[in-house]
């Protein structure tokens, strides 16, 4: 019997471990998926764009703890981004010691861009699945996340 590799390790008894491997598919499909259509981006800079498009403008801070990155990494995106003019920083309307990070107009037309790219993803991950077992896996992740963060 051969030594199994982490992906063919069985996870019956791990929702955890089922739960990274789903997020690491979605995280590799969905970065194929974007250079397969010309996007040249990684899967954390669509998450920080996809979060400024949903939710409008707001800190660093804010949106560094939205994709679950430090500062460092968050100025290091926030960066790139700025630099490639899809995002950018701005001071905040009532601390002028605080910025905020905007979507620019040409972030605005790429994101539009890449949601194509996320559907295509989230709708092949869910194939499987009927309508009501689709609402069904949203309403248990749902349950998951909400025991998750209501654990003192």
């Amino acid at each position: 019997m051969s030594p199994q590799t982490p992906a063919e390790t069985p996870y019956k008894d791990s929702i955890g471990v089922l739960i990274g491997l789903v997020r690491g598919e979605l995280v590799r499909r969905m970065e194929a998926e974007l250079q397969a259509s010309g996007v040249d981006l990684r899967f954390t800079q669509f998450l920080i764009l996809k979060r400024l498009a949903m939710l409008g403008p707001m800190s660093a801070s804010e949106l560094a703890r939205s994709v679950e990155l430090d500062g460092g990494a968050m100025t290091r995106q926030l960066d790139q981004l700025e630099g490639r003019g899809l995002l950018r920083r701005h001071p905040h309307e009532q601390d002028r010691r605080a910025l905020r990070i905007e979507l620019t107009p040409d972030g605005d037309v790429l994101w539009r861009q890449m949601t194509t790219c996320n559907d295509r993803v989230l709708d092949a991950a869910q194939r499987a699945l009927d309508p009501t077992q689709r609402e069904q896996l949203r309403d248990y992740l749902e349950r998951v996340l909400h025991a998750l963060r209501d654990m003192p």
